[in-house]
């Protein structure tokens, strides 16, 4: 039994570095608005989703396999972009990010959302006796907020990101996830300039 655990608590920390080693990679692809980033967000939500769920994070959990089918659509979406802006980038010698406006009405939807999505998810999330309940639903809610604007390649997203990945390294080390607590923490310095880099290479291709 003893040789089990054991065997168990190693696959687990494998898992947990071979996340934190994905997911390193997928934000850099973000910044750079790589199309290839879908493809590792694959592996590093299903990686992601099993680290939650030894700690039963449920809400987490489910946001990971969330990232795992919005992958797809995200990489349908940023491929239909990129043909957009890959006769910009030619003229300008130089990486090129595709933009697409945020309108007021899905401002509002994305905070409606928000507030009804929190306040259900919180209470399902105790009642199925989440380890961090609200801090779990906000992430979450947040998270697919975040994840849906930057497959609409939203600058604003990098705002979201930023917010929701604070309290994602906050919760991990309150639950003793240390490496993936280090990955979300990068996460939030890549946040910061990714916010920079989508603004100053930014070309809004819905204008």
């Amino acid at each position: 039994m003893d040789c089990f655990s054991s065997g168990m608590d190693l696959i687990i920390k494998i898992i947990e570095i071979f996340a934190f080693m994905t997911g390193l990679v997928y934000v850099f692809l973000q910044i750079r608005q790589k199309n290839f980033m879908w493809v590792v967000g694959i592996a590093s939500g299903l990686a992601c989703g099993f680290e939650f769920a030894v700690q039963h994070l449920w809400a987490s959990m489910g946001l990971n396999i969330y990232y795992v089918f919005m992958s797809f659509w995200g990489l349908y979406s940023w491929r239909k972009a990129s043909a957009k802006t890959e006769m910009i980038a030619s003229e300008t010698e130089g990486d090129v990010i595709h933009l697409s406006h945020m309108t007021r009405r899905m401002l509002i939807i994305s905070a409606v959302l928000f507030v009804i999505g929190s306040a259900i998810l919180i209470v399902i999330l105790h009642l199925l006796k989440d380890s961090e309940s609200s801090l779990d639903a906000i992430i979450t809610v947040l998270s697919m907020i975040a994840t849906w604007w930057l497959a609409k390649s939203y600058r604003g997203q990098w705002y979201v990101w930023i917010v929701s990945d604070t309290l994602s390294a906050t919760m991990c080390l309150l639950v003793g996830m240390r490496w993936m607590s280090a990955l979300y923490l990068a996460y939030v310095l890549s946040g910061v300039y990714g916010l920079h880099y989508w603004k100053k290479k930014g070309i809004y291709i819905d204008s």
